[in-house]
């Protein structure tokens, strides 16, 4: 007997992998297309990036009126894209903010990422973390700061703040592993600043999909075989989870969680198959495991609802072939400290290209209504 569509993602909550949505837009927000994502298909938080914004900016009518407004009132560029993308934020918490309660905090959360221009400057990472964390001003915000050498100190400033953060970017195994060490430091400095620990929550988006798509060209290339083709993403992500869970049951975390810490979940992002020959719920179905989110770009979700497997624990047992993939692969001359250094460097090029588009399509808008006004 099939489920129903939503069951499918019911059972995936039940299992304890948290569905967050990978989009945000205001024709979503007014329009109540959220609100019925929320009621109906269990999703329990979003995510959003400078591309998201780029392209809900350039479609419809939706911020019309506030860029008329903000062109009238003489707003700058970057004072208006912080208005625009922080009043989507703030109202999207404002429909979370009962999914919050009821969690404890623990889901109902919204991100906004930093400037991505800054992802190699430690100092205005951490001022622009501040500035977004005061502006939208809503306690299930989560502030978007990637996993960038320079960006890891500015994670551990902000969690000592007490300002809950999601940490993005993460590719490569150390690297999840310097984003936990971060946020226990930070935490670590929070209770030492007074501030309760229970208020503090985070995720370290470990992304998926593109890790596949780098090394299955890398093996198209060698005409290698295909049996490991779609096999690394899944492999890295299981073997982040292992990590995760060995990192939060050291004694100095349990000193933590005594204090009311909670736990950095693993966030599995960049869940949207990329490559048509695999199955479309393959990143939702093969990391299926307790304590997760996994944000789902809306085509993931309603494939989810459809068929998604939901069969259970599908990460927990699988650590050594995981490990097996990932030597297979170092074997064939592929190597992963490459792949995962080039994939962060793409990813920060690609959110800083959005951005800029972004702000060229916030600017053209406002130049237009302002040379309308004057004619």
């Amino acid at each position: 007997m099939s489920l129903p569509g939503t069951d499918r993602l019911g059972r995936l909550s039940e299992l304890g992998v948290s569905v967050w949505l990978d989009d945000l837009s205001r024709e979503n927000l007014s329009s109540g297309a959220l609100r019925t994502l929320v009621d109906d298909f269990h999703v329990v938080g979003v995510t959003t990036n400078p591309t998201i914004f780029a392209s809900a900016l350039s479609k419809g009518e939706a911020y019309d009126e506030q860029i008329e407004t903000l062109a009238s009132e003489g707003a700058g560029v970057d004072d208006a894209v912080l208005a625009i993308t922080t009043d989507d934020v703030r109202d999207a918490c404002d429909l979370f903010a009962d999914v919050h309660a009821a969690t404890d905090g623990k889901d109902g959360r919204v991100s906004i990422e930093v400037d991505p221009r800054l992802a190699h400057d430690t100092d205005r990472t951490i001022k622009a973390a501040r500035m977004l964390w005061q502006t939208v001003d809503r306690p299930n915000l989560m502030v978007k700061i990637p996993a960038t050498m320079e960006g890891l100190p500015a994670i551990t400033q902000a969690i000592s703040e007490g300002i809950s953060v999601n940490v993005t970017l993460i590719f490569s195994l150390d690297r999840y592993r310097a984003v936990t060490g971060a946020y226990i430091d930070g935490l670590e400095r929070a209770h030492a600043n007074g501030i309760d620990l229970s208020t503090i929550r985070s995720v370290a988006s470990f992304f998926v999909s593109r890790v596949d798509t780098e090394i299955d060209k890398r093996l198209e290339n060698k005409g290698a075989s295909k049996a490991l083709k779609g096999k690394a993403a899944v492999a890295n992500a299981r073997l982040a989870y292992e990590a995760f869970e060995q990192i939060f049951a050291t004694p100095r975390w349990n000193e933590l969680a005594a204090q009311g810490a909670h736990r950095q979940r693993p966030l599995w992002a960049s869940t949207g198959v990329k490559d048509p020959d695999y199955p479309d719920t393959m990143y939702v179905d093969e990391l299926v495991v307790d304590d997760v989110v996994n944000t789902m770009p809306e085509k993931t979700l309603r494939a989810a609802a459809d068929h998604a497997e939901a069969r259970g624990d599908t990460v927990r047992g699988t650590y050594a072939d995981a490990r097996r993939t990932l030597d297979d692969l170092e074997r064939l001359g592929i190597s992963y400290n490459e792949v995962t250094e080039l994939l962060e460097k793409e990813g920060v090029e690609k959110f800083e290209a959005s951005w800029t588009e972004l702000l060229a399509t916030v600017e053209a808008a406002l130049q237009s209504r302002t040379a309308g006004a004057a004619t």
